[in-house]
């Protein structure tokens, strides 16, 4: 993950992975984890995401993460919200924003993922990953699977990918087969996959993507 890579993607404005609604997909298989309203959803390098506003809306807390700042700063506009900014106690370059939306409340982290603890997010019910693990490399899925379920301890995750000819393409978003799902998810987690639709990048509209929908339960 190359912070320089992902400032300059957000400074210029190149965020075509940004969605301007409510990823479908999640309205039609978030039921498919029965979590109760209250729970607290982990959504991990959120970016500015509207799907955050549609779970707050959901009555759930969000604890996201994301390494550029300015992300987190126009989640925040965006919604009209004036948050409180926290420091991290130990790590000088870490804090979280913190606010209200429908009633529920929204941190979050501006961090690398790799060095947020457990303790630092606090208890997870569930976590919801559309844009993280598509995000990443080859080289850094393992360890950022690891990482998730080390700090989200036993909670179940919706997990959205992309499947596409990466031939045609050099992500991010990268392409994720089903037996890479497997490779990186199974040793924890009963994998299930719940959908399955054709999607675009909207860069290469001829590009043939299906977005999969996978519900991880642990082991």
């Amino acid at each position: 993950m190359n912070p320089k890579f992902w400032q300059s993607r957000w400074q210029e404005g190149r965020i075509g992975f940004n969605q301007s609604a409510v990823n479908l997909l999640l309205i039609k298989c978030w039921p498919d984890l029965q979590l109760p309203a209250g729970s607290r959803v982990f959504v991990p390098l959120c970016g500015k995401s509207i799907d955050i506003q549609w779970l707050a809306a959901q009555g759930y807390d969000v604890i996201g993460v994301e390494l550029i700042e300015s992300a987190v700063q126009a989640f925040f506009a965006e919604q009209n919200i004036v948050p409180t900014v926290h420091e991290h106690i130990t790590t000088s370059t870490f804090k979280y924003y913190q606010g209200q939306l429908s009633g529920q409340t929204i941190t979050l982290w501006v961090a690398d993922i790799f060095a947020l603890t457990a303790e630092d997010i606090g208890d997870i019910d569930a976590v919801y990953d559309k844009a993280a693990l598509i995000a990443l490399p080859a080289d850094m899925r393992v360890a950022y699977s690891e990482q998730i379920h080390k700090i989200s301890g036993d909670a179940p995750q919706l997990l959205i990918t992309l499947n596409y000819d990466q031939s045609k393409k050099n992500g991010p978003p990268f392409s994720i087969s089903d037996e890479q799902v497997q490779q990186y998810y199974g040793e924890h987690y009963q994998i299930s996959k719940l959908a399955s639709e054709p999607t675009s990048i909207g860069s290469i509209p001829d590009l043939t993507v299906t977005e999969h929908v996978w519900l991880l339960n642990p082991n």
